[in-house]
């Protein structure tokens, strides 16, 4: 069926057309002929935004493992599934075949279950970059255990919160990681975080950097002794369609961070589908997405997506600048990389280093260039244009989301046209809609909105884990049935979408989404702190950085200011973790607010990015006057 591959503009119209007049037949046809089903469904779809509820290939059975590994056995047995490309670049390779991933998954998948876990329980996955966080979410995946990744650059407390929200039984880490030139002890932060979480039973340790790590009688175990006693043949679990798969915490603009679930079949469906177009991806392809598993790209476009299409993935433990700016180059070069998916920040960190770090490698291998996580600056995409894709490999900037679980937006490489900053069609099914301050619509293109998506796609969350009116409150109530995606968009003359940011807290910092509630309480708990705002600012590399606005309880001059910085980021680092720390942190004597009490955080945002020229009206504020201070005295 030519739907599943789309190779030139107008097949990508074609194609589209027929899956927004009849998504249904579309999505049924999909999954009919590309995947195992162990029971078919007796209706594809049932939904309704207001409630809201979603139900795709209902009464279907399945098991994502045997799709994204059983069914390769036969005809690519001996093919490279993983590639594992650890962080010392003297350290050799891995490749680990479908057969030995068959074999590895189901050894890991009876370690869980003679250690007590069974379908529905949720095992939480603190691991760094290594083969094992892989196997490790597959073997949830075989069993029906919902897997839980916790990116290992969190703080134990942002760990324990997770932990204790979707009420995990086990936990699964490592002695310790290594990141360029640190090691990183995880296992205490794990122990730090244990004690806040009753519910966990064991805690499996795999060895990474053989450091001596206390360990816990009777909770922690070693993994690999327990590994090589495993049987290499499990049973897979027959799972219903919607049976949760797993659930991934993202930041919310409030409060604390929210558990998305995402279930089997449609997940399945949708990023198999979009991974086979997005990156063109032919059989004998490497490919390589720089993502971490602790994120959704991770998910969805290292694992699952890659592997239900029998490709070759790249699992990359390290970092762009170690042991120097060009290892991602080298790898490139080393394992003849055809696709390569990135984030805007990397590519502009890398675009200030001297061009010999690019130089010396042959990147003649690439076909297409990917970027995710935040829009692409121009800047950046000429400089990744001409210097990695020497103008011969298409450049898709794609947009989607925790929430939605496969790209939504974004090119098809040599289909679409591409236009830098802009990610331009709506991949097929996707119904994306910008509505007006007063929920229209708004029709027509050279236009702008808040971006919505008017009907349901097969990988889209079904819920927050423990809080399904949240979910609605958060994506289904601004707008009567539709989804909003909390960014705003822009629709050039040709149709083309270009995604313009946040229109909520959220901040995004190298591609992180950072709600700005969670790190304002956390630097309230600082004992001379009496109030804080963040907004965030330009920033050459992270795209944006974290600017703190600081009401301190008593305005002396004698507190020394350069400790109470040092001591703010250290009480986020604990919190949240590092990569939520301000950049720069301005104390003052008030914030601009509402007569209602709100601060007025667009203000704040154009003090920060040093553009003061038009701040609107500020004499309607309760407090107007403090805004000039706040000028006089920013950073």
């Amino acid at each position: 069926m030519s739907n599943y591959h789309i190779k030139h503009l107008e097949e990508y119209y074609q194609v589209y057309r027929k899956s927004v007049r009849n998504p249904e037949n579309f999505w049924e046809e999909i999954a009919e002929e590309h995947f195992v089903w162990r029971k078919r469904w007796n209706n594809v779809l049932r939904w309704d935004f207001t409630k809201p509820e979603v139900t795709w290939y209902e009464g279907a059975q399945l098991n994502i493992t045997e799709n994204c590994i059983d069914r390769h056995l036969r005809t690519r047995g001996d093919k490279t599934a993983i590639l594992f490309e650890p962080n010392d670049p003297n350290e050799q390779a891995e490749h680990i075949s479908y057969q030995q991933l068959y074999e590895r998954v189901n050894q890991f998948a009876n370690v869980l279950k003679e250690q007590g876990i069974a379908k529905g329980d949720r095992v939480c996955i603190y691991l760094p970059m290594i083969p094992e966080l892989a196997i490790s979410v597959l073997a949830c995946a075989r069993i029906g255990a919902i897997h839980s990744v916790v990116f290992a650059g969190f703080s134990s407390t942002a760990l324990a919160t997770r932990i204790n929200d979707s009420d995990c039984k086990m936990v699964i880490t490592a002695d310790g990681s290594f990141r360029g030139p640190k090691t990183i002890d995880l296992k205490s932060i794990v122990d730090e975080g244990l004690e806040e979480c009753p519910c966990v039973e064991t805690v499996l340790v795999a060895k990474r950097t053989h450091a001596t790590i206390p360990m816990k009688e009777g909770r922690d175990k070693w993994l690999q002794p327990l590994l090589d006693s495993a049987d290499t043949q499990c049973e897979p679990e027959i799972m219903n369609a919607e049976d949760p798969l797993f659930i991934l915490y993202t930041s919310g603009s409030t409060g604390k961070p929210k558990g998305m679930v995402h279930t089997n079949a449609g997940y399945m469906v949708y990023t198999a589908f979009t991974f086979k177009n997005a990156f063109q991806y032919r059989e004998d392809d490497v490919y390589w997405c720089t993502a971490d598993i602790g994120w959704i790209t991770g998910h969805s476009y290292i694992v699952y997506g890659p592997l239900a299409n029998g490709a070759t993935t790249i699992l990359f433990e390290g970092v762009p600048n170690y042991p120097d700016w060009g290892r991602f180059w080298e790898v490139v070069e080393k394992h003849k990389v055809n696709q390569f998916y990135t984030a805007p920040t990397a590519i502009r960190a890398l675009a200030k280093e001297n061009l010999d770090f690019v130089e010396k490698y042959n990147l003649s291998s690439l076909k297409v260039l990917g970027t995710v996580g935040e829009p692409i600056n121009d800047e950046a995409w000429h400089w990744y244009d001409s210097n990695i894709g020497k103008k011969k490999c298409p450049i898709i900037d794609t947009w989607w989301q925790t929430e939605t679980g496969g790209i939504m937006i974004s090119p098809i490489p040599y289909a679409t046209p591409t236009k830098p900053t802009y990610a331009t069609l709506p991949f097929p099914g996707i119904q994306p809609a910008l509505m007006d301050e007063n929920g229209q619509e708004i029709k027509g293109n050279q236009v702008d909105g808040r971006l919505c998506i008017k009907f349901p796609w097969p990988s889209m969350a079904r819920t927050i884990w423990g809080n399904h009116e949240r979910y609605r409150d958060t994506y289904f109530s601004a707008y009567k049935n539709m989804y909003f995606t909390g960014d705003g968009a822009l629709r050039d003359e040709v149709g083309y979408y270009r995604i313009t940011g946040r229109v909520d807290d959220v901040i995004i910092v190298s591609g992180h989404n950072l709600g700005t509630a969670p790190i304002e309480d956390s630097i309230n708990e600082h004992p001379a702190v009496a109030e804080s705002a963040i907004v965030g600012f330009p920033h050459d590399i992270k795209g944006n950085a974290l600017y703190g606005y600081v009401i301190l309880k008593e305005t002396g001059e004698s507190r020394d200011h350069t400790n109470l910085r040092i001591e703010i980021n250290q009480i986020i680092t604990e919190h949240i973790g590092p990569i939520a720390k301000l950049d720069k942190i301005q104390f003052t004597r008030g914030l601009p607010k509402t007569r209602s009490g709100k601060i007025m955080r667009r203000i704040l945002r154009k003090i920060a990015a040093k553009d003061t020229s038009n701040l609107g009206d500020t004499s309607t504020l309760l407090n107007p006057e403090v805004v000039q201070d706040i000028i006089d005295n920013a950073l």
